[in-house]
């Protein structure tokens, strides 16, 4: 496409800023006063935590992104050969829009861009760059929580729709959760439509281990400032130092899991609410699920998808899916 301006759609109603962050903080305190303690991994995202992760993303360790991107750059013809012209693409947790601009260069004459991201100024400030690049193109960014279900805009069903969810999201729900996911997606999305996944394969737990657990602590600053965003925005009372990132393979549940681990036994207080501590315990704070290929797809098809097409990189890593709805 030929740079030139396109139209930024900012819709009444799809700003749900309030909603995220009771949200939030109802998360938060249940999820303290469980055993174990957990909080759900979406609440990464603030700015900061979405800034921090684009820069997990470049290191040398995680290979999720620069795989992906390899793929989505070797079949972006394949894809728009599937998708087809005019569609609308609905991408859920937009981030970054490197991924995105791959498929927009080549699918034929997109109709609209629908972005969906619980991190507001990270989705308005790639939302603003999509829409100066391409000619055209309607961008209309929804500040939501995809995981809770959303309605699309009546436009969004004039044409053929297309989701995106890269990066392995899928693997951030555990697979009673994808499946539901993934059944409602069909749902809502409708007849005709389709879905390009990206899925992380099960591989070398060596190889996921340091991907996790980088070399230059990115990622344990991606997953310690959760607790900066609790003391900012919900009158916390952490103390930094007292807890560190840990980041195990369970082989047993085929994911990996990130903690915030207690090193010292200690008490905080989030809006007045104490939550007591033992040394070693942790807040389980993200889980990411691996699949073998036809794993996935098996889940898919009971979600009420058909598998099209499946692209991997030739060491194996990860995996792109094409579905229609059944």
């Amino acid at each position: 496409m030929t740079p030139a301006q396109g139209k930024l759609d900012l819709r009444e109603g799809f700003d749900e800023a309030g909603a995220i962050k009771d949200d939030f903080r109802r998360a938060v305190l249940e999820g303290l006063g469980q055993r174990p303690k957990w909080i759900p991994c979406k609440y990464l995202y603030d700015a900061r935590g979405s800034a921090l992760f684009e820069e997990i993303c470049k290191l040398d360790e995680y290979y999720p992104t620069r795989t992906e991107l390899a793929l989505l750059h070797r079949h972006s013809d394949e894809i728009a050969s599937l998708v087809g012209p005019n569609a609308n693409v609905i991408e859920f947790g937009s981030g970054s829009s490197r991924k995105i601009r791959i498929l927009l260069d080549t699918f034929e004459k997109p109709a609209a861009y629908v972005s969906v991201d619980i991190s507001r100024e990270h989705l308005l400030q790639e939302a603003q760059r999509l829409a100066v690049d391409y000619d055209g193109l309607s961008v209309i960014p929804i500040h939501a929580d995809y995981t809770q279900g959303l309605e699309f805009p009546a436009s969004v069903f004039e044409s053929p729709r297309v989701g995106f969810f890269p990066g392995s999201n899928i693997g951030n729900f555990a697979p009673a959760d994808a499946f539901r996911f993934l059944q409602e997606l069909s749902r809502s999305m409708g007849e005709k439509s389709g879905f390009l996944v990206g899925v992380d394969l099960k591989k070398d737990e060596r190889i996921l281990a340091a991907a996790y657990n980088d070399a230059r602590g990115i990622t344990a600053a991606f997953n310690t400032n959760l607790l900066v965003r609790i003391n900012r925005e919900l009158a916390g009372d952490f103390d930094l130092a007292g807890f560190v990132h840990e980041a195990p393979y369970n082989a047993e549940k085929g994911r990996i899991e990130m903690h915030l681990k207690s090193v010292r036994p200690q008490t905080v207080r989030v809006e007045g609410h104490r939550f007591a501590f033992a040394e070693g315990e942790t807040i389980h704070t993200e889980s990411s699920y691996k699949y073998a290929a036809d794993e996935f797809q098996a889940l898919a098809e009971d979600a009420g998808w058909r598998p099209v097409a499946c692209w991997q990189d030739p060491n194996r890593l990860f995996s792109l899916h094409y579905l229609e709805t059944a």
